[in-house]
């Protein structure tokens, strides 16, 4: 199936629907955005998002599985982040996901998506864009 540079996608465990999120294939791992993490006796509390975004609930999710995992940047920098699974819904299927939680307040797209769940499910047209919600758009 073929995916364009960007999308919208719903993230229903994390009660989130029509997200933009960017594909990027020189990422390994899948990553959204989240500065409110902590930790309480094993279990992992996150409030996802912020007020800037249109899809912010506010609400704090809990994550009874999840790890920690190193994520190299493009600059070499390592960097430890909590990773979490989830599930997307994306061309109306849906699929699970692994999430890293990664302050991306500077960054115009909320939600990355990496090659560890592109592959071998999508291939990337870097000339389309919103391939996913235009068609779903169209069907409805």
């Amino acid at each position: 199936m073929i995916i364009g540079r960007t999308d919208r996608a719903d993230f229903p465990k994390l009660e989130i629907k029509g997200i933009d999120i960017k594909i990027d294939t020189g990422a390994y791992t899948s990553s959204i955005h989240c500065k409110d993490i902590e930790e309480v006796d094993g279990v992992l509390y996150a409030t996802l998002l912020d007020e800037a975004h249109e899809q912010y609930h506010g609400k704090r999710l809990s994550f009874e599985e999840y790890k920690i995992t190193s994520v190299r940047s493009s600059n070499g920098q390592v960097d430890l982040r909590y990773e979490v699974q989830a599930n997307i819904r994306i061309f109306k299927k849906l699929y699970k996901i692994s999430l890293t939680l990664s302050n991306r307040e500077e960054m115009k797209y909320p939600v990355l998506i990496g090659r560890k769940f592109l592959t071998p499910k999508f291939m990337v047209d870097p000339e389309l864009q919103d391939v996913s919600y235009l068609q779903t758009q169209h069907e409805d």
